[in-house]
């Protein structure tokens, strides 16, 4: 079942000057921060930074749908003629993510809680 956009990831250069960045826009501090990810929480919309978001393709923001089970909904989306650009991954905690894109080659992102 998708959830909605619940996970914004933006790639960043430089970890440090974009948390400052975000913090002030959003007005709170991460609820992590990490060299590899930095996460925020809003009203249930999570917003990440990805240090290495631009090395590996990603050229702006990407909106992760939530979903049950990222495996079935990832052989949805190949069924409807998405192919896989990142297989289901276990990012820490239990949490799941994988993307596709679709027959235009965008990309979609799926993520599932632990």
């Amino acid at each position: 079942m998708n959830k909605g956009v619940r996970l914004v990831v933006y790639p960043v250069k430089d970890v440090a000057a974009a948390t400052a960045f975000y913090t002030k826009l959003l007005g709170i501090e991460p609820y992590a921060a990490a060299p590899y990810y930095v996460g925020f929480r809003v009203d249930g919309q999570e917003i990440g930074l990805d240090p290495h978001g631009f090395s590996k393709g990603q050229t702006g923001p990407l909106a992760y749908y939530e979903v049950d089970d990222v495996k079935a909904a990832l052989q949805s989306l190949v069924a409807a003629g998405a192919e896989i650009k990142q297989d289901a991954t276990d990012v820490g905690g239990g949490k799941l993510i994988a993307q596709a894109k679709d027959p235009d080659g965008n990309i979609i992102a799926l993520t599932q809680s632990a």
